[in-house]
């Protein structure tokens, strides 16, 4: 399986926060024979061991899951009403097409809707459309129909189609980090068909619950206790018309975005200048992350075990957290690049 055809299968998998038995399961397939050591932790957290010639420990990780939905009630007409899970625009809900997880495990489709606009004041055609107003439409007759189908507490995320557009673009749900786990598998299948045995001993955690707390990344790294960690993930870019360029944070196509600074993180000056270094060393595609925006599972892992160096290298992707994820493969593979570097060099 290459590249693409393990993004798509990995980004078309169900697995909003605490639901990511599929997307880990997919991971096992692909790259399960090639570790020395593979554990799944009582979060779900799936790690990755690689031994290398010292005991020094390099955790690289990017979270499994993905935005999504939970069940809360319905009416007596059967619609049924959500809670999101973790931060989605509500401007980029209406009309978008779901799968939620029944009962029984089945996958039940629906459609998110809300009062049509030929029914909507002027006032309220001016506003989004508040959370408690929408509801999921699974065509059941009645409310006792749509919670037998989907009880209380039933989760569910986008259903989107992944597309190949323009010049290396491509169009999906869940890139957001589907991206960074497809990124770790290369880099375990590039050392290992290489033959190479690293320096340091690699930890790839495969983290569960980023978008909802980074529990599952606090919990791999205390059990790791990493003397350093690489965190691999998408970050939202604004290089769209009407933004100034002082807000545009990163721009699709000039590479992996390596970070200064987020809203969990500040990241050590010495090892922003290592990461710099080895990629001058290496010629690595990257740039600079210019806008503090954000967080990740480094927020998580840096106040671990008694305090990790971090670095943070994302794909830019626009409409982050909607079924319409947009990155470009080019950054894709600057970001395997970075990361190989990483997993064979000190920083």
């Amino acid at each position: 399986m290459d590249s693409k055809q393990l993004l798509e299968k990995l980004c078309c998998a169900f697995g909003p926060s605490g639901c990511e038995s599929e997307v880990v399961q997919i991971i096992k397939e692909q790259v399960g024979a090639y570790a020395d050591e593979m554990i799944t932790d009582a979060l779900g957290n799936l790690i990755i061991k690689i031994n290398g010639k010292t005991d020094k420990r390099v955790m690289i990780c990017a979270h499994t899951d993905e935005v999504g939905f939970m069940i809360r009630t319905a009416d007596d007409e059967g619609c049924l009403y959500f809670h999101t899970v973790g931060g989605i625009d509500l401007g980029a809900l209406c009309a978008r097409r779901v799968t939620f997880l029944g009962k029984n495990g089945e996958k039940i489709k629906g459609v998110i809707d809300s009062k049509a606009i030929h029914c909507q004041s002027a006032k309220e055609r001016g506003e989004y459309i508040p959370l408690e107003n929408m509801h999921v439409n699974i065509g059941a007759d009645g409310k006792q129909q749509a919670l037998e189908c989907l009880p209380v507490g039933s989760y569910g995320t986008f259903d989107s189609e992944f597309i190949e557009f323009g010049n290396g673009f491509i169009k999906a749900k869940a890139l957001d980090d589907r991206a960074g786990c497809c990124v770790m598998c290369e880099v375990i299948k590039r050392i290992r068909e290489n033959g190479i045995t690293p320096e340091n001993t690699l930890y790839f955690a495969f983290t569960v619950r980023e978008e909802v707390g980074r529990s599952g990344a606090v919990t791999a790294s205390e059990r790791i206790k990493p003397d350093f960690a690489l965190i691999l993930e998408c970050t939202a870019v604004a290089d769209v018309p009407d933004v100034p360029p002082h807000k545009q944070v990163s721009h699709l196509s000039k590479g992996v975005s390596l970070s200064l600074m987020d809203h969990s993180t500040v990241y050590r000056k010495q090892v922003v200048q290592a990461m710099m270094d080895l990629a001058a060393k290496n010629g690595l595609k990257y740039q600079i992350k210019t806008l503090v925006s954000g967080g990740n599972d480094a927020g998580g892992i840096h106040k671990a075990s008694g305090g990790v160096r971090c670095a943070t290298l994302s794909i830019p992707s626009r409409y982050i957290h909607t079924a319409c994820c947009v990155i470009n493969m080019d950054d894709y593979y600057s970001a395997v690049d970075f990361a190989y570097a990483v997993a064979l060099n000190d920083i």
